[in-house]
């Protein structure tokens, strides 16, 4: 199988254990993942890396910070044809991500809320996870992302398959990062402005 690492960090976690048994049974030699996915995981009998361990650098500021880091998106944007950057790669020590898994902090469900405090919508902005699709998207051809459980059976039928997943579905599922950041950031927009007009 083409696919050697993945990096697993989900709010909506309907359906992710069975996908990462079939990564781990298909041969998959590394699943990196974060907080409460990984411990999910682990608790399933899923072999995962803490994405800290992975980094040495320890999740911190109630988990604003945890997977923007040079080894993450490194290992997401690198271009595995062009011979520098593979070099820089190895020269520190950054792992390729194959496949990346992530759905975002469920901003809209907290918003529908209609006694939502003002700083319980501002945490549920994702940072991370938009920084990680997107390099992924954008490195489509070397990434496979993903951002709905809906897409897992088709993954992994394509990888049982063939071992590896085709370049339109790659394309498919980058172009659905776009629609969903787009979808995501038109909720914060018209969210933030409500709330200004109120000040």
């Amino acid at each position: 199988m083409n696919i050697q690492t993945a990096l697993v960090s989900v709010s909506d976690k309907i359906g992710v254990v069975d996908f990462c048994d079939s990564l781990q049974r298909m041969g998959i030699k590394k699943i990196l993942s974060t907080g409460g996915t990984a411990k999910l995981l682990s608790q399933s009998g899923i072999k995962v890396t803490e994405v800290s361990s992975y980094t040495g650098f320890p999740e911190m500021m109630d988990g604003r910070i945890k997977t923007l880091h040079p080894k993450i998106h490194g290992g997401l944007l690198a271009l595995r044809e062009n011979p520098s950057h593979v070099k820089k790669a190895k020269e520190h020590c950054i792992d390729m991500i194959d496949l990346l898994v992530v759905n975002l902090y469920p901003f809209k469900k907290t918003i529908s809320n209609p006694n939502v405090h003002f700083k319980d919508a501002i945490e549920n902005i994702d940072i991370g996870g938009p920084a990680m699709i997107r390099a992924a998207a954008k490195n489509f051809k070397n990434v496979v992302v993903l951002v709905d459980p809906d897409d897992y059976l088709k993954v992994l039928k394509e990888l049982s398959n063939d071992g590896d997943v085709s370049y339109e579905t790659r394309f498919y599922l980058a172009v659905k990062v776009f629609q969903t950041m787009s979808d995501y950031d038109g909720a914060i927009f018209n969210y933030l402005k409500k709330e200004m007009e109120k000040v």
